[in-house]
């Protein structure tokens, strides 16, 4: 973690997002331990402090719990930054996950207020955002209640990527190409930002 500090710094990034808190894709046949979650926190505690002076933070992304057993909601994330206890521990989360994880998509948000530090606009079935059954109103609305202000990210996966669609569970097309869930994805999260998070 504290090399990837290194080339994020050299790159003039401020941050480094997702499943950094345990090993991605590692399922237990269990719930985590505590003994699991001080180990995490720890090592969170100096990598953030190392980050620090580079002016880079981390932050935890909650995913589904087919993907980990370790951090599925923003009130874990939340918790997590708060028990690691250093200001650039943050908060990262991802619609396709919330789809999954969470009651609605208007309270993960809130929980994670100030905290949240990147976002991911995903459709719940991984394709062009706006063509799904998330709820953009809700994640708009909410986004705009914070305040927030920095990068919304369009992920998706398709199935020409081999490798990264068996580690994504993408076996069909989800979008004519990935082009399409780029551009259409594109306009329409800009749309839905100037609707909320623009006076």
């Amino acid at each position: 973690m504290k090399r990837c500090v290194d080339v994020v710094a050299q790159l003039d990034g401020d941050a480094i997002n997702g499943v950094v808190y345990i090993a991605w894709g590692k399922i237990a046949e269990r719930p985590r331990t505590e003994e699991e979650w001080r180990r995490s926190v720890e090592a969170l505690r100096e990598v953030c402090r190392y980050a620090k002076s580079y002016g880079v933070s981390l932050g935890a992304e909650p995913v589904n719990r087919f993907e980990t057993y370790f951090l599925n909601t923003a009130e874990n994330a939340v918790r997590l930054c708060r028990d690691v206890g250093e200001p650039n521990m943050k908060v990262h989360l991802d619609t396709f996950h919330m789809n999954i994880e969470e009651k609605n998509f208007y309270d993960p948000i809130k929980t994670a207020g100030k905290l949240l530090n990147h976002f991911h606009c995903c459709e719940n079935d991984r394709g062009i955002p706006g063509t799904g059954h998330v709820n953009w109103n809700e994640v708009f609305q909410a986004l705009a209640e914070i305040g927030y202000d920095r990068w919304l990210v369009v992920e998706s996966f398709t199935p020409e990527i081999k490798k990264v669609a068996a580690s994504t569970a993408i076996w069909r097309q989800v979008a004519p190409s990935a082009d399409a869930i780029a551009e259409q994805g594109l306009k329409f999260i800009k749309e839905m930002a100037r609707k909320y998070l623009r006076s």
